[in-house]
């Protein structure tokens, strides 16, 4: 059975590639489903059931995966949470022992644009920074991320809002480039975003 497809979304669901454990690369893939389904001529794997992957410190459950791979190779894959659960995430740093999490209904990752994106009850935490909002975009190259709010669901309550708990930087953390911690949840002004293209 070919997991080739499976192991490439595992690895690069990790990407935030900045802050995850490098050694993870070079363990073995280890995937629990109820059902595994297979498409080589179109390119297309569906995991679905209490799906586990894990590879190294990187551990990923979904109720269902979809890893597709357009004709140019590059892959998308899409992890679905179940009826009231999410997909979640979670892999150490590397070099520390701390942990990016991360959990959303919907988890979605394209190594052509290597841009993650959280939809519905996101919510990111990296070492002791957190994010949450109704969707979660990240740059893992530029390291950008972008969280909105939504649309309010419920006119009688509040309006929805984004959240996000910074740490503040110690006086030895290392500065890198244009005084940035270089570690962290990086969050930009609206001069520093770039914008996410259109979504569902």
């Amino acid at each position: 059975m070919k997991l080739r497809l499976a192991t490439l979304f595992l690895c690069l669901l990790a990407s935030p590639a900045a802050f995850a454990e490098r050694a993870d690369r070079d363990k073995p893939l280890q995937l629990e489903a109820n059902k595994v389904s297979i498409d080589d001529a179109k390119k297309i794997q569906i995991l679905e059931g209490d799906v586990v992957l894990i590879k190294g410190t990187m551990i990923l459950k979904a109720d269902r995966v979809v890893v597709t791979e357009d004709r140019y190779g590059f892959q998308k894959g899409t992890a679905f949470g179940g009826k009231g659960s999410l997909a979640k995430f979670r892999q150490k740093r590397e070099g520390r022992e701390e942990y990016i999490d991360g959990e959303a209904e919907r988890i979605e990752y394209d190594t052509n644009s290597e841009v993650l994106e959280l939809f519905h009850r996101a919510w990111v935490k990296n070492g002791e920074d957190q994010l949450k909002g109704d969707y979660i975009w990240y740059d893992t190259v530029s390291e950008k991320y972008l969280v909105t709010a939504g649309e309010n669901r419920d006119p009688k309550g509040p309006p929805p809002r984004v959240r996000a708990t910074i740490q503040p930087k110690s006086k030895g953390t290392p500065v890198g480039p244009a005084g940035s911690r270089g570690e962290g949840l990086d969050l930009k002004g609206s001069g520093g975003l770039i914008a996410p293209p259109e979504r569902d």
